[in-house]
């Protein structure tokens, strides 16, 4: 009974884990969209959104990437 309890008490954690971050995704391309800095084509806006997702998300800590290249090669 108690690994049952832990386990819904884990999905529960990381049910507003996912909450919270959906909510933070949101916010951040709203901001982006009416402050009008970057344009993000559905490409672009779908990456930036997983990335944000897996981090926010995570459970651990995030590991920079430097990317040489562009996202169309």
């Amino acid at each position: 009974m108690l690994q049952r309890q832990q386990a819904g008490a884990v999905v529960a954690a990381r049910r507003l884990i996912v909450d919270g971050a959906v909510s933070m995704v949101e916010d951040a391309l709203a901001r982006i969209t009416e402050q009008d800095f970057v344009a993000l084509d559905e490409e672009r806006k779908a990456a930036m959104v997983s990335n944000l997702l897996v981090v926010l998300c995570g459970d651990r800590a995030a590991q920079p990437v430097l990317n040489t290249g562009t996202l169309y090669q």
